[in-house]
C-alpha cells in the first residue's frame, strides 16, 4: 500500500476527519489527503502545528519524563491529533469538532507501522 493510500484509509475511516498528512519536524508535509469540504488552509496549518510541536517535544527532552508519543489539541472547531512516527517524522490528524477522536488515535496507532515502512 502506498503512503497515499495509507492516508486515505485514515482519512475515510474516521468520521469527522478532514486531513492527514505526514510531516517533517520543517513543517513541510511529505504527503497529505484531504476531504474536499475541508475549509481550513492546510498548509498553514501545517507549519504552524509543526512549530508547536518543535517546542513541546524540546520541553518533553527537558523534563526527561521519556519519549514523545502523541500530542491531541482541542479547539472549538477542531481536533487535531499527531502521532509521532520517528525522530524526523510525525502524522498529523485533523478532525471536525465532532470527529471520532478515540477511533482517530487508534488508525493512527495502527497505520504508522506500515507508514514508517512505506517511507523507508
Amino acid at each position: 500500500m502506498s503512503l497515499r493510500e495509507s492516508l486515505k484509509t485514515i482519512v475515510q475511516g474516521v468520521d469527522g476527519s478532514l486531513a492527514a498528512l505526514v510531516m517533517a519536524y520543517d513543517g513541510i508535509p511529505i504527503d497529505e489527503v484531504t476531504v474536499e469540504q475541508s475549509e481550513f488552509d492546510m498548509q498553514l496549518l501545517s507549519v504552524e502545528y509543526a512549530t508547536v510541536l518543535k517546542e513541546i517535544k524540546r520541553a518533553v527532552d527537558v523534563i526527561k519524563m521519556g519519549d514523545l508519543e502523541e500530542v491531541s489539541i482541542a479547539t472549538s472547531r477542531t481536533c487535531v491529533v499527531v502521532k509521532i512516527l520517528n525522530e524526523d517524522l510525525f502524522i498529523v490528524l485533523i478532525m471536525n469538532r465532532g470527529g471520532n477522536v478515540g477511533k482517530g488515535r487508534y488508525m493512527l496507532k495502527l497505520k504508522s507501522f506500515e507508514i514508517l515502512q512505506e517511507l523507508s
